[in-house]
């Protein structure tokens, strides 16, 4: 059985998370660089989630502080004042979490959504199918009408304002950017905190986006999006990556079973000390460590 070579993997992902203190980003010009280079990551570090954050890219390899004075929390005004610059994109996406896409593989997640193109129609489909709930409609119809809104506003305009409605109208916010048709696109200073997302249609903020995803395939898709994911981890289980993709056990050994046939990764490996069987980057495999 082939051997993942932790100290390898170790070293790896000290660069792709960029733990080490000198290679930590610094300034926001250097995040957009290094989203760009990673393709996709996360916003905030994920629990239970093996794969690079702004966060731990800034503050190292620790949890999130409670102290808003904390030096890695310069990654939450990084990321508001890059809101409705189309630096990149970011929604609540992998496992419905913060995550930041750059804009060469947001058509590539795109591709793979319930979207064909019409933003009048596509969320009409979608309810009728029983993919959105009243709610989520009723949301995303009060955007297409008013253009974009603030939270509160968007609360008004969708009839969701009642004390009990607060879950469903913050689940349905989740599901429909986590099916990429409305983001947050800026920051209103409404609300007793002041401080309140502005959501636009994704298609309406990024025209460009169905035109591009229109021509990737479901597989193409499917393997780009694997490719930089063990570009960044490294190794991971299956259930690694059905979790964090939500594409299914069967449409995942599919995308697997090719990249394994490009020789980029490969299946089948030991971690030691860990159960299970693995996938890892075939640069990684080795003797064991």
């Amino acid at each position: 059985m082939p051997t993942i070579n932790l100290d390898q993997l170790t070293l790896y992902r000290a660069e792709t998370f960029r733990l080490s203190p000198v290679k930590r980003i610094t300034t926001p010009e250097a995040a957009l660089e290094w989203v760009n280079r990673r393709g996709f990551a996360y916003f905030w570090p994920i629990k239970g989630v093996d794969f690079p954050s702004l966060w731990t890219a800034v503050a190292g390899e620790r949890m999130v502080a409670d102290a808003h004075d904390d030096p890695g929390h310069i990654t939450w005004g990084w990321k508001d004042s890059a809101l409705g610059k189309r630096e990149w994109y970011y929604a609540k996406i992998l496992r419905r979490k913060a995550t930041m896409i750059s804009l060469e593989i947001a058509p590539y997640f795109y591709a793979l959504s319930d979207n064909y193109g019409s933003p009048e129609e596509d969320h009409i489909i979608a309810y009728q199918a029983g993919r959105l709930t009243v709610e989520a409609k009723q949301i995303y119809e009060a955007i297409l009408e008013k253009g974009p809104l603030h939270t509160l506003d968007l609360r008004r305009e969708a009839r969701l304002t009642s004390k009990g409605s607060d879950s469903v109208f913050n689940r349905a916010l989740e599901v429909l950017q986590a099916g990429f048709k409305i983001l947050p696109v800026g920051v209103a200073e409404a609300g007793a905190w002041r401080y309140a997302f502005i959501y636009d249609l994704a298609a309406r903020h990024y025209p460009d986006l169905p035109e591009k995803a229109r021509a990737i395939g479901e597989a193409e898709a499917r393997n780009r999006l694997l490719e930089l994911y063990f570009a960044s981890v490294g190794a991971a289980q299956l259930r690694d990556v059905t979790r964090l993709f939500g594409w299914g056990n069967e449409l995942t050994v599919r995308a697997l079973k090719r990249l394994l046939n490009g020789g980029q990764v490969t299946g089948g490996a030991n971690w030691p000390e860990k159960a299970g069987e693995w996938y890892a980057l075939s640069s990684l495999i080795g003797q064991g460590a």
